[in-house]
């Protein structure tokens, strides 16, 4: 049986490959860079499985539903 990978792990890949990418230069806002290229795939995915719904896609993320608004609105994601 093949194992799953694991989002930890994926993470962990991406970062190592991202700071050997920098070649010695010096990294910086890696914690922003992250949640930007993480949230908007994830809020994108999640309203798809609660077909739209915002109150149940807040509540599969754990968010008030108007963070997930304010989010939505700021990754421009269509409701």
């Amino acid at each position: 049986m093949e194992k799953k990978t694991d989002i930890p792990d994926c993470v962990n890949e991406s970062l190592d490959q991202y700071f050997k990418d920098l070649d010695g230069e010096h990294p910086t806002n890696v914690y922003d860079m992250v949640i930007g290229i993480v949230e908007k795939p994830l809020l994108t995915y999640i309203m798809g499985i609660s077909k739209g719904n915002q109150s149940k896609a807040a509540e599969i993320l754990g968010l008030n539903r108007n963070t997930l608004r304010k989010k939505l609105k700021q990754h421009k994601i269509d409701i």
